[in-house]
């Protein structure tokens, strides 16, 4: 396996963050883990360093998708992880990601299974919004919003400049790595509620 950095964006999330960074400690010890600082009013930095991520920080609250793409550009490794801070994602799901991404993949992404979802409502429109996407890039798409995403660095920072500020990157990302003729695969996942 290539360097491997791990991104969390992270606003807010003091109550999550220490137990986010040391799972992925205990199965990544050598990974770079990296916490973007999202101008966060708590001690989400102060509780993630002490965890042993690397924050960088933002000055003020610029949007996931912002902090997304300030993780990109400051992570050294190869592939890059991206999954939220708040507790969601199980980081020994990283493995299952990684293992399909070094079969020739250039993304990978956590699908999110029934029962996975915020809410009932959520989970029809994110319903809707896979079905359209998948028509109209002709491939399956099982996850379009998800944000745990394992993909290959150089490929995604080609599309930084497309990226929004706000929530949307997962979309955007999936979408231009399938008009770019990039291979993006799905992995089913089972996301925890929330912490904090």
């Amino acid at each position: 396996m290539q360097g491997l950095s791990i991104i969390l964006p992270a606003k807010n999330e003091s109550a999550a963050i220490s137990a986010t960074v040391s799972g992925i400690r205990q199965h990544y010890p050598n990974a770079e883990v990296i916490v973007v600082n999202d101008g966060s009013t708590d001690g989400t930095a102060t509780v993630a360093e002490a965890a042993g991520a690397r924050v960088v920080h933002h000055p003020y609250s610029k949007g996931n998708g912002a902090a997304i793409k300030t993780g990109a550009r400051a992570a050294s490794g190869e592939i890059i992880v991206f999954m939220d801070a708040d507790g969601q994602h199980d980081p020994a799901d990283i493995a299952r990601l990684l293992e399909v991404l070094e079969q020739g993949h250039d993304m990978v992404v956590g699908a999110r299974q029934k029962g996975s979802q915020a809410s009932f409502g959520r989970g029809l429109a994110n319903g809707f919004y896979n079905k359209l996407a998948s028509w109209m890039t002709g491939h399956r798409i099982e996850d379009l919003t998800s944000g745990f995403r394992a993909v290959r660095a150089d490929k995604f920072r080609e599309f930084l400049y497309l990226l929004p500020n706000g929530f949307s990157y997962p979309t955007t990302s999936t979408m231009a790595f399938f008009r770019a003729g990039y291979s993006v695969a799905y992995v089913p996942i089972h996301a925890a509620q929330r912490i904090g």
